[in-house]
């Protein structure tokens, strides 16, 4: 790990920072909530010792990276430029990109924004979701699960920040990253964290240490940049109407597991396995369903994870 370099790169209006190792084609790794770069520290070691630059950033609002208060500076534009300007201040023309949960939302919109910046992509835990034109985001998901579904839940902004408050980040990290239930997030309004037991002890691949590494953050920056990025659907759908119906034109691997959450959105696993996926995404090469696998599936399976990459972008 004290291999890995510290940077931070100006870009797109926002201090970025950025953790690489290695040299070679470049791997742009692209993290969740309520994650950080560090969610990649296997990655970045093992498929830099295969002969890549492992390139992971604190996404806009994370970390050590800058944090706007407004949800209005967290659009799928924002994002996508702060990557591009990224791409432009390394030097690198096109990239092999490996996203996750909200990261791997973000390598959908980067690759119909800018499929010339991408050789392939590898994407984790989020499916490609074509815009619907008829019902915006966050109504799509109140009418399935109603108004504690956590995306609803977010969108009030200081609402959910103060519940979090009120609860040890350590904590409230321990129930996000080892929750095994496929079942709808669920948030009651006014119950809160407070009174949630004490999660269960810390998986294999999760240590003390870890936890103690994405508080510190956390514990720093606040929640609400990872939030805004949730409050930022419905304008991002209105923002996308021009890209209805876009095909991504990458080759893409996608992986997922039977145990993720976004596995059992009623209608997910028939859209990847009926052909619509393909339908959408027609480069996709590889769809690999991962058997008693949790959302956090680069941590949780990190040597199984770093091959499945590999395989897969040592053809580019």
């Amino acid at each position: 790990m004290e291999k890995i370099e510290h940077t931070t790169v100006a870009t797109n209006g926002i201090n970025m920072h950025v953790a690489s190792i290695g040299s070679g084609p470049v791997i742009l790794f692209l993290h969740g909530f309520p994650e950080l770069w560090y969610s990649w520290r296997h990655q970045l070691l093992s498929l830099s010792s295969l002969g890549y630059r492992c390139v992971a950033p604190d996404l806009r609002g994370y970390g050590d990276t800058d944090a706007p208060s407004s949800a209005a500076s967290y659009t799928v534009f924002h994002i996508v430029g702060d990557l591009v300007g990224l791409l432009d201040a390394l030097g690198v023309d096109r990239v092999l990109l490996v996203g996750h949960d909200w990261g791997a939302s973000i390598a959908w919109s980067f690759c119909q924004l800018r499929p010339d910046r991408v050789k392939a992509l590898v994407n984790l835990s989020v499916a490609y979701r074509p815009r619907n034109p008829k019902v915006k985001p966050v109504e799509g998901f109140r009418a399935l699960f109603g108004d504690d579904y956590y995306i609803c839940r977010f969108q009030e902004p200081g609402e959910i920040e103060e519940e979090f408050a009120e609860v040890d980040t350590k904590k409230l990290l321990k129930i996000f990253l080892t929750s095994r239930n496929p079942n709808p997030p669920r948030m009651p309004k006014g119950r809160g964290y407070k009174g949630s037991p004490d999660p269960p002890p810390l998986p294999s691949w999760l240590s003390e240490q870890d936890v103690d590494y994405f508080a510190s953050k956390f514990n720093q920056k606040g929640f609400t940049g990872g939030l805004n990025y949730y409050r930022a659907l419905n304008r991002n759908w209105e923002l996308m109407a021009p890209w209805t119906g876009l095909e991504i034109k990458v080759p893409v691997k996608f992986i997922i597991g039977d145990l993720d959450v976004t596995y059992h959105i009623p209608g997910v696993k028939d859209y990847i396995h009926n052909g619509r996926f393909k339908k959408d995404v027609p480069f996709l090469q590889e769809l690999v369903v991962m058997e008693g696998v949790g959302h956090f599936l680069n941590q949780e399976k990190p040597e199984e994870i770093s091959m499945h990459i590999y395989d897969f972008v040592k053809k580019f």
